[in-house]
């Protein structure tokens, strides 16, 4: 599989003879693998999606540094920003987490030093998976979208939506008659599009323009003045400056598309100000995913 030769080019030999073995001997694990987790002095932990599969192997200080190099393209300063952040995109679209003893000046991260841990994240694109919903979303009549809210508990699927939604709009889908629209994405962490020098890693279609690593706020107001995109999408709002944001956006004729952590009604209306935007029908459908 692709992803698992762009993700153990970067473990020392040993280490990846270790977990190319074990995921040969294994194909179901190599399917629904969904993360790698090591730590120092302690063993290899394969997270899928039904179980943990742990390997008895303990990784050294070393070993993690070497990763690190690898990762960073023996620049680790030139990555100090996203070791800062708490994680690194890599080409596929994978990130790996990162944290150890944090070096802080005026209440930010400057530095992590004493790496202990990494979490490889496998990035997996789910094309046409929004097909469920796409009706939903789009307004063919008006050959637009309706303002959609995205709701969902963590790890059920709603940035994979999200992805999907924003690549077909973007294409445009031709059995519905509906023209591709110009899309921007703020990205902030580096989830949706996946950005790996500058180069989007997922497929969010051919007239979409990403922003990554800023605030979903920030990131929407340069959008709007730079780009003028007719759609705009972000993952997981709920801020004051969010909202703030997203109200000055659809004010302004963009169209939006927009999770949230949640699972009821009640959890939407526990954030006072985006169920405003309910309130006064700026957000136009409300879809639950379970």
């Amino acid at each position: 599989m692709k992803y698992i030769e762009e993700i153990l080019r970067y473990f020392p030999t040993n280490i990846s003879g270790i977990l190319s073995n074990t995921l040969e001997q294994n194909r179901m694990i190599a399917e629904n693998l969904q993360e790698i987790r090591i730590r120092v002095g302690k063993p290899i932990i394969l997270k899928t999606i039904q179980a943990d599969i742990v390997i008895q192997y303990a990784i050294t200080q070393s070993e993690i540094l070497q990763i690190v190099e690898k990762i960073c393209e023996n620049s680790i300063y030139a990555y100090r920003n996203q070791i800062c952040d708490g994680f690194i995109t890599i080409k596929g679209g994978h990130r790996i987490g990162i944290v150890g003893t944090t070096i802080m000046e005026n209440e930010n991260v400057i530095n992590v030093k004493y790496i202990t841990s990494l979490n490889f994240r496998i990035a997996r694109q789910i094309l046409n998976c929004s097909n469920k919903i796409i009706k939903e979303v789009i307004n063919i009549d008006n050959q637009t979208i309706y303002n959609t809210l995205i709701v969902s508990p963590p790890g059920k699927g709603k940035t994979t939506m999200l992805r999907d939604l924003i690549r077909r709009i973007s294409n445009g889908i031709e059995e519905l008659h509906f023209r591709g629209k110009i899309c921007g994405v703020v990205d902030e962490r580096g989830e949706i599009a996946a950005m790996y020098k500058g180069i989007p890693q997922n497929d969010v279609g051919i007239r979409t323009d990403v922003i990554e690593n800023v605030s979903k706020s920030k990131g929407m107001k340069m959008l709007i003045r730079s780009m003028a995109p007719e759609v705009i999408a972000c993952d997981e709002i709920g801020s004051k400056e969010d909202i703030v944001a997203i109200k000055e956006a659809l004010s302004s004729g963009v169209k939006g598309i927009f999770t949230m952590h949640g699972k009821t009604l009640e959890d939407i209306k526990n954030n006072a100000q985006l169920y405003e935007l309910i309130e006064t029908k700026q957000i136009e459908k409300i879809l639950f995913l379970s």
